[in-house]
């Protein structure tokens, strides 16, 4: 089964084609900079055929009719005819409490999507955009759309409602959804499988670190909680945002400082977290900075690692047996500084770091990095590479099949 996975951004289109009864990524790319001068596209196969073009695409729908005709082309291309696809899966960011589950698309799931914008502004218009071009030009390939958040609806009424007024949550939909949804279940699954304990036995806290980071306490191989709420905004500390903060600051941003709701908005999201504490929101930039001296970036290092440390220790005491700790994405699979940092005096907790170990992770594999004790209840430390794409090109399969 071939399947075609798109992941639309405001200015960008991230896509990969998978054939997966043979388990192989056929070709992948990415078109970013989509509505400015020059666009810039990459295109790579599975036999390091690759391809760059810079053009100007003035909108989501050129931009998949270029990747379209290089996915044929003859010597570039991967697929004889369109025909051969047999589902285009989409990552669908916010899909609210309507759908709970990946859901084939019609017009009424157009609509619905539609009606998540309020909460999710800046990511679903181009996860909606990304769908109605698919649909256009692939009118007889069904489509799928996968949600963020689906993974997260089995959080529990105690642990997803706020403490405000029942209307503003049954009127409205105020509450914590929870998002990097497809990326926990992915590596759940995975880490499971790794300990031979089958996925609704599994007990796992799961660390998705990248610019933006996410933790979700996995139950059964069910979310029970997780770090993001109604927005992306909620939880740890990250690239360009704040995180938890005491919600009356926007006020006091507001009364003190006149500052406008867009200007606030801006603030939280893209001058915030690390950026805003030390100028740098990449992590290799500012442990490289921290090692040199900087104090700031020290600062930004330890911030960032206490409140992931904070919601570890929650989510241990929802969990009443912990199989494993997983790290994935950018800064999880990568910083051996970061996992150190996290980790480190926890050993009354039975969480074990061997040093050697986390040093010599290789990328793109799944390693084990605890200290092996003779109990074997020990806690087990895994880094496991995610893949979104694929775990919607699965779950696309799945709802096809």
């Amino acid at each position: 089964m071939k399947i075609l996975v798109l992941n639309a951004g405001s200015s960008s289109l991230k896509y990969k084609i998978f054939d997966l009864d043979h388990d192989l990524v056929l070709a992948s790319g990415l078109v970013e900079k989509i509505g400015e001068e020059k666009a810039h596209l990459i295109y790579e196969t599975k036999s390091k055929k690759t391809y760059e073009e810079e053009a100007p695409f003035k909108n989501h729908k050129e931009a998949l009719e270029k990747i379209i005709s290089i996915l044929l082309d003859k010597k570039l291309g991967v697929l004889n005819s369109v025909s051969e696809l047999q589902g285009v899966g989409h990552r669908v960011v916010h899909g609210g409490e309507s759908f709970k589950i990946p859901c084939k698309v019609n017009e009424e799931v157009l609509k619905g999507i539609e009606k998540m914008i309020p909460l999710a502004p800046l990511h679903n218009p181009p996860n909606l955009e990304g769908l109605k071009v698919s649909m256009s030009l692939f009118p007889k390939v069904p489509q799928v759309a996968v949600f963020d958040t689906s993974f997260h609806q089995t959080m529990p009424k105690h642990a997803f409602r706020y403490a405000l007024p029942e209307d503003l949550y049954e009127k409205h939909g105020l509450r914590r959804y929870g998002f990097h949804g497809t990326s926990h279940h992915y590596v759940a699954k995975v880490a499971a499988n790794y300990l031979n304990i089958p996925i609704e036995k599994l007990n796992a806290i799961t660390f998705h670190l990248g610019n933006g980071g996410s933790m979700a306490a996995i139950k059964g191989g069910k979310s029970i909680d997780t770090s993001m709420g109604m927005t992306p905004l909620e939880g740890l500390v990250m690239g360009t945002r704040s995180g938890d903060i005491d919600p009356a600051i926007p006020f006091f941003l507001e009364r003190e400082l006149k500052m406008d709701l867009k200007s606030i908005d801006l603030l939280l999201n893209k001058k915030s977290g690390l950026k805003g504490i030390c100028g740098k929101n990449d992590i290799r930039d500012i442990s490289r900075l921290s090692k040199n001296g900087d104090e700031k970036a020290t600062l930004a290092l330890n911030i960032y690692c206490y409140r992931i440390k904070k919601y570890l220790g929650a989510y241990l005491a929802l969990l009443p047996k912990l199989d494993a700790l997983v790290f994935t994405a950018g800064i999880g699979e990568n910083s051996t500084l970061v996992r150190e940092m996290i980790l480190k005096d926890l050993n009354h907790l039975g969480i074990n770091l061997d040093q050697e170990k986390n040093k010599n992770v290789k990328r793109g594999t799944i390693q084990a990095i605890q200290a092996e004790g003779k109990d074997q209840t020990v806690i087990k430390i895994l880094v496991v590479p995610t893949d979104e794409e694929k775990e919607i090109a699965s779950q696309t399969k799945g709802i096809l099949n």
